[in-house]
């Protein structure tokens, strides 16, 4: 990119205010989701990183394991939610050419979340993260619907994180055995291994999408404007699958015509580019399920990205778009894109 282009905008990128970080070690996060580190954040170490990699603007979320930290304590996760939300505001207010934010949405927990799609988009939020699943309930879990139906009432834009996957608590379980002490659990049979990132992540993703279309949350929810992490992870492979299934086996989901979902994906979804798209998973997106270049979107996915890794994933990036693209698609997956779907 030329040195008097725009640099790029950063969709999916995170950030670790001091109270957040203190309150995941306080509170069982120490290495969350498998990894071997919490990283460090700071604002001046983050646009230093900006200006190494040629990047004009951040949207900064919160990473897993989100806000709601600790299973049924909604105190903690309104003190945690709110502060978090608190400082992306006053960071997007000081520096609002550098910063923006998806504002932290602590699922299950509805009514607090509720309270904070109004009390953050009072504060100037872009939009609102969403893990893949808040405790073992997934995106399209009809308890949730409360929150879908006020995003898309506000035409809002929501980012969706992976994070590990879970299985809710069973309430005849609960009732049985005292329901403070059942906990969900996570399902992850490699985690001895493998850091839930590298694996986990992907398939909890494709999870997701897959729920929200056939739970009907997709179909209820025209003009709400979704991004996909990762280019949606495990998903694309395995759309003929999910829809040809909802078409020809009877089941508690709602059927789905690939044509329906591939329509709804080119019309409501954008993909970030975070983690390693290049030279094959891409392919599967594009081709597979049909989309569009117009709809990808930069991501660096930094801090958890370390920095050196950043600057490696971009020269593979560089390398695989200029491979794959025309330099006038590459400015829109790096920053016309992004400039589009927030309006900047």
């Amino acid at each position: 990119m030329a040195v008097d282009e725009p640099g790029k905008i950063d969709v999916h990128v995170h950030f670790l205010p001091p109270s957040y970080r203190q309150a995941c070690l306080e509170h069982g996060h120490a290495n969350p989701d498998g990894m071997p580190y919490l990283p460090e954040w700071s604002e001046e170490a983050h646009l230093q990183l900006m200006e190494k990699n040629g990047i004009q603007k951040s949207i900064l979320s919160i990473s897993t394991p989100g806000t709601h930290l600790v299973y049924n304590d909604s105190a903690l996760a309104a003190k945690v939610t709110r502060e978090c939300n608190s400082y992306a505001a006053d960071l997007k207010k000081r520096m609002p050419d550098r910063f923006g934010y998806w504002a932290s949405l602590p699922i299950p927990d509805v009514e607090l979340c509720l309270k904070e799609i109004t009390q953050s988009a009072d504060e100037g939020c872009d939009g609102y993260v969403l893990l893949t699943n808040g405790h073992g309930h997934y995106l399209g879990d009809p308890i949730l619907e409360p929150i879908f139906a006020e995003l898309n009432e506000r035409k809002a834009t929501i980012f969706i994180h992976p994070t590990t996957p879970c299985i809710k608590c069973d309430p005849a379980l609960a009732e049985r055995t005292h329901a403070s002490t059942v906990q969900p659990t996570q399902a992850t049979p490699l985690a001895a291994k493998f850091p839930n990132p590298m694996l986990e992540f992907l398939f909890d993703t494709a999870r997701v999408v897959s729920n929200m279309f056939l739970s009907g949350t997709i179909k209820r929810c025209p003009d709400l404007k979704i991004i996909l992490p990762h280019l949606a992870g495990a998903s694309p492979p395995l759309l003929s699958r999910w829809t040809g299934f909802s078409t020809l086996v009877p089941g508690a989901f709602e059927p789905c015509p690939e044509a329906e979902a591939k329509e709804a994906l080119n019309r409501q979804f954008w993909f970030d580019l975070a983690g390693f798209p290049f030279p094959g998973q891409i392919i599967g997106l594009l081709q597979g399920a049909g989309i569009s270049h117009e709809r990808l979107m930069y991501g660096s996915d930094f801090p958890f990205t370390k920095a050196e890794g950043v600057e490696y994933l971009r020269g593979k990036m560089d390398e695989g778009m200029k491979g794959m693209f025309q330099e006038d698609e590459i400015k829109d997956m790096y920053y016309r894109n992004a400039e589009r779907l927030l309006r900047l």
